[in-house]
């Protein structure tokens, strides 16, 4: 549960940007790009804001998630039921090929297969009915805009973060790498920019940690072959 305060962040950045009145970077500014900050978390590490939840699946092999997930980490288990395990598209279309109209029991959904090129859509078999089968799933979650409140003072809001805070460091330098790019009264500050898009980078990891963190399952160490 995240306990950095939004307005911390940004007192912090107007500070380092010599900017404590908010003249040259108004605050709502400042706002908005640690709106693109968070996104920009979740894009390169989904697991900066995953949700376990429940998913209510609709008819058919094919299943979509919400307009506000980002991509699937992992499906669980049928709720109050069995486990479900991934397994390899290729597999299923091999030695079932008409897994698509395969009919699950009550609860009795099998495997899902998931592939991060299309990270919204999942296939399960067998095949689901609505209003029966509903999974235990973590997916990703989009964060929602920060609108803080100046309603009292700008300091006085409460709001978090919407990411752990592990990753307020990382909102800190990229806020900071576009408020530079801004800086554009010189010709831009593309030095400056540039260094503290480095250190939001290095902050998230490499590509290699990125790579596992959009896989559902780690290595695909638990995809059946």
């Amino acid at each position: 549960m995240p306990t950095v305060k939004v307005v911390d962040v940004l007192d912090r950045v107007s500070i380092i940007l010599q900017d404590v009145s908010n003249v040259r970077f108004p605050l709502l500014e400042l706002q908005k790009f640690f709106n693109d900050a968070q996104r920009e978390i979740c894009l390169q590490r989904p697991d900066a804001n995953s949700v376990n939840e429940t998913f209510s699946c609709a008819n058919g092999s094919k299943q979509e998630l919400t307009s506000d997930d980002l991509r699937l980490i992992e499906v669980i288990r049928n709720v109050n039921g069995r486990a479900v395990t991934q397994i390899s598209r290729k597999i299923l279309d091999d030695s079932l090929p008409d897994w698509h109209s395969s009919t699950a029991g009550a609860n009795k959904i099998e495997h899902f297969v998931y592939e991060p090129a299309d990270p919204k859509l999942f296939y399960v078999y067998p095949q689901a009915e609505a209003g029966v089968h509903s999974l235990e799933v973590v997916v990703s979650k989009v964060p929602a805009d920060s609108a803080v409140s100046t309603e009292g003072g700008f300091s006085s809001d409460t709001t978090t973060i919407g990411v752990d805070d592990l990753y307020a460091n990382a909102i800190l330098d990229y806020i900071l790498y576009r408020a530079y790019q801004k800086d554009s009264e010189y010709a831009g500050n593309p030095e400056r920019s540039a260094l503290h898009f480095q250190s939001f980078s290095n902050s998230l990891g490499m590509k290699a940690r990125t790579d596992t963190a959009i896989d559902p399952r780690p290595n695909n160490q638990r995809v059946q072959q």
